[in-house]
């Protein structure tokens, strides 16, 4: 059985910083290609980073500079960094692992920015 389980979430002044992990079972991130998904109340679930099998990262424009994803393959976790955080990154944050079908989500956890 296949699970994603994300933690790291929390509350944190606009500035702070934050680390989310994703830790997998069931599967090898290693030969996935992984991502971080949020999703604000009302609004579509949107892509935030994404690592492949080789490496090679994606980021959106509007986390650029500031986030940054990454692997531990021996830990079978990928990570999101998140630095510079603003009020508009408070959202619920979702690790997804795809290699063709099917896909997996994590259950989210919540970041909110605030003062």
């Amino acid at each position: 059985q296949v699970q994603l389980v994300e933690s790291g979430g929390g509350l944190v002044q606009p500035g702070g910083s934050l680390r989310l992990s994703c830790a997998a079972s069931g599967i090898s991130f290693s030969i996935y290609t992984v991502a971080w998904f949020r999703q604000a109340p009302g609004k579509q679930r949107d892509l935030v980073a994404r690592i492949n099998s080789v490496g090679i990262t994606n980021y959106a424009d509007s986390v650029k500079g500031r986030f940054t994803i990454s692997r531990d393959s021996a830990k079978n976790t990928v990570y999101l960094q998140m630095n510079s955080l603003k009020p508009e990154d408070t959202a619920v944050y979702y690790c997804n692992a795809v290699r063709g079908m099917p896909t997996y989500w994590g259950q989210g956890t919540q970041v909110t920015v605030s003062s």
